[in-house]
């Protein structure tokens, strides 16, 4: 018995099992035209399909066969599309590749942080208060503070000290550490940066491996004079690490084992390696304080002046 009813009268799903099927006769009829269909044992369109003739009114109406739903015809015409899905495939391949680069740039962070902590681990522990006292003369041919260790001769020279300043640092002879004193500088505190720390006698590789270090040929502070005190900004324990950051009018605390000394910061400058003019004594007691300059990339040096506040 034939369905009349019109096609606006059928369900979305009658109308979806209607176009599947006149896919699957169309498809029919092309393979059965190119020959691809010898020997296969197929249904013919009119065993399969379910005819729909048209209503009254001009409208295609599906004849359902008995016991026969319009989803086992679905069910029958799905396996007919399949095939690999290479979009999502290559989708699903760049994800991964995403998450190995992400995990690798993990990997390079850990090994740069772990890297720092093993610098500063050995000052934690070797940062003790020093007792020394100074000379009068300062002869150096590059500011303290420097990243590059003693070279491979053992000598004290810096191996990147300039070519054309070598032969003046190979005329000097290292000055001896001084004896200790009650009026050697044993602590400074800069509040505004989170300073506290030791500071001992010398400021080189060794030296400064303990904490902030007082300038062998220096005066002691409070006295007339320039007392200049270096330390590292990103390795053995970054004590000056935030020097740039120290304001004109901020205040700055040398201790000695007798006495507390108040310097007040007069100016900063950025200046290069080779300018030790800083390191020149004055005619008042004035504070120089010295570090590498920028962090992680110290090419230049960072100077703080401060002079003694009464």
């Amino acid at each position: 018995m034939r369905d009349r009813r019109p096609v606006d009268e059928l369900s979305i799903e009658e109308l979806e099992a209607i176009l599947r099927l006149r896919k699957r006769e169309a498809r029919l009829a092309r393979l059965h035209q190119d020959g691809e269909l010898e020997g296969r044992d197929l249904l013919e369109p009119q065993e399969s399909a379910v005819n729909l003739p048209l209503s009254d009114n001009g409208s295609a109406s599906p004849r359902r066969m008995p016991g026969q739903r319009y989803s086992a015809v679905v069910e029958e015409s799905r396996g007919d599309h399949r095939s690999v899905q290479w979009g999502w495939v290559w989708n699903h391949f760049l994800l991964i590749v995403e998450i190995l680069a992400f995990l690798g740039l993990l990997i390079v962070i850990a090994q740069m942080l772990i890297t720092v902590r093993d610098l500063n681990a050995p000052a934690q522990g070797a940062q003790a208060l020093p007792e020394p006292t100074p000379t009068p003369l300062i002869r150096v041919a590059m500011l303290p503070s420097g990243h590059t260790p003693p070279d491979a001769r053992g000598d004290s020279q810096p191996a990147a000290i300039p070519t054309h300043l070598r032969a003046l640092v190979e005329e000097i002879t290292p000055l001896p550490v001084p004896t200790p004193g009650p009026g050697h500088a044993q602590r400074i505190v800069v509040s505004s940066i989170d300073v506290d720390a030791p500071v001992v006698e010398g400021d080189d590789w060794e030296s400064l491996k303990k904490g902030a270090g007082h300038h062998v040929g220096s005066v002691n502070p409070g006295e007339r004079g320039n007392c200049v005190i270096s330390a590292h900004n990103d390795i053995y324990g970054e004590i000056f690490r935030d020097l740039p950051d120290v304001k004109v009018g901020d205040e700055i605390l040398v201790y000695t084992l007798t006495q507390v000394y108040r310097y007040v910061v007069q100016q900063t400058r950025i200046i290069d390696p080779t300018e030790v003019s800083v390191m020149a004594p004055t005619s008042g007691p004035v504070l120089t304080l010295i570090s590498c300059y920028p962090y992680g990339v110290d090419t230049h040096r960072i100077v703080v002046i401060a002079s003694l506040e009464s």
